[in-house]
């Protein structure tokens, strides 16, 4: 039976937050606020809670979800290959509504899915998650719905969507932005979105000016587009 907790109220908060841990480490799923969405989350590093989160959202293993971080500097025990864009877009749009994909680390045990060797990091900008990541250490985190539904925007409508499967929601309010968080992919270069969210490409070009909009490809004119593989599953996967 899962249990709700209002993250307004202190005494709940600090509650919730320690059940919520806890939970995580026994392998359950929880539903946490972010400043994007909601999502539904447990430890990036036990293979049976990733599982089990994908079937909670009705998704198989073609659409691993992303890995939330409590710091910038957790990027460097998790992504391989930082490079100079990678560092830039951290340092500037963590914590906040851009998420990051990169190659991961190969030494890393961990199993979300098939990932071709990639991993998609964020650091949320709100203080439940990263209170709760603090605690836990990395988390895969996916929008918290069914597939082919809209993101829950609030606690309620997550509950409503995955109910008993989540052991623990906590209730931080409406979200924020109400908006996805905007997709990079940095494994190629330049850099490319592949999804846009909330982080505007004006902005993403302000630190790194070669960075490709969503369908741009080198040596086309801005704003002429490509189909890019994989942005459908990018675009269901983060918040």
């Amino acid at each position: 039976m899962s249990v709700r907790f209002d993250c307004a109220q202190e005494v709940q908060r600090s509650r919730g937050i320690t059940k919520a841990a806890d939970v995580v480490a026994e392998g359950d799923l929880v539903v946490l606020p972010t400043d994007t969405v909601y999502g539904i989350g447990c430890d990036a590093f036990d293979a049976e809670a990733v599982s089990a989160l994908l079937a909670a959202k009705g998704r198989g293993r073609a659409m691993p979800p992303p890995v939330l971080v409590p710091h910038v500097r957790t990027l460097d025990g998790i992504a391989a290959g930082i490079t100079p864009d990678i560092r830039a877009l951290a340092e500037a749009f963590w914590p906040g509504a851009l998420t990051i994909i990169t190659r991961a680390q190969p030494t890393l045990r961990w199993d979300l899915g098939e990932t071709n060797g990639t991993v998609a990091l964020r650091m949320p900008l709100h203080p439940v998650a990263l209170e709760l990541l603090e605690r836990t250490g990395p988390m895969a985190v996916s929008s918290a719905n069914l597939t082919g539904h809209a993101a829950a925007l609030t606690c309620a409508q997550a509950q409503e969507m995955l109910g008993d499967s989540v052991a623990v929601y906590l209730d931080g309010g409406d979200a924020e932005l109400g908006v996805a968080s905007t997709i990079v992919d940095c494994t190629s270069t330049p850099p490319r979105v592949v999804r846009q969210g909330a982080v505007t490409l004006e902005d993403l070009r302000s630190v790194v000016p070669s960075l490709l909009g969503l369908g741009e490809e080198p040596g086309r004119e801005p704003g002429e587009q490509r189909a890019v593989p994989g942005a459908s599953e990018a675009s269901e996967s983060a918040g």
